[in-house]
């Protein structure tokens, strides 16, 4: 299968009209993948919104309701979507942020509601891990890795009640 034409070493465009009409064909490519083919490429894609700010909005694009509505359709028909996003610069957290509440300091970042924070992130990792199981596949290192990007500490025994992979 031929990789998916993502432009810039991982960069995914998405233009104004895909948020405005909700269209998550810039994913299209990725979708197609089979799940091992989107653990290889974990941590590595980046989504670079187009949309129209005059430069005195002082919006982040999570505060923005047409991006944020986008960000949610595509998380809840992409499940695998966190997976794949680049950690260390920022696109896991601001994905995440479109998701759920959370505030912003300037000494401490982005500070999601624990409560939140705690639910998504269990369910991704529930769904994650049982999509790949089923596949015969394991990412629960790359899942974790995935939680502490976003300050959630896994306990030691959290994998040992559900199925090894």
């Amino acid at each position: 299968m031929a990789t998916p034409s993502i432009p810039q070493a991982g960069v995914l465009p998405i233009s104004a009209m895909a948020i405005r009409q909700l269209d998550l064909t810039p994913l299209d490519d990725l979708a197609t993948l089979p799940l091992a083919a989107l653990l290889e490429r974990s941590d590595s894609l980046s989504l670079a919104f187009e949309w129209p700010r005059p430069p005195e909005d002082p919006r982040e694009l999570s505060e923005i309701a047409e991006v944020r509505l986008w960000s949610l359709r595509a998380d809840a028909l992409q499940p695998w979507l966190p997976l794949l996003l680049e950690r260390s610069g920022g696109q896991l957290t601001r994905h995440v942020a479109m998701l759920l509440p959370h505030g912003f300091s300037r000494s401490e970042g982005i500070r999601f509601a624990a409560e939140s924070l705690e639910l998504w992130i269990t369910h991704r990792l529930f769904l994650l891990d049982h999509l790949a199981r089923l596949e015969g596949l394991s990412c629960r290192g790359s899942l974790a890795q995935m939680a502490a990007v976003l300050g959630f500490e896994l306990d030691a025994g959290f994998w040992q009640a559900l199925p090894a992979p």
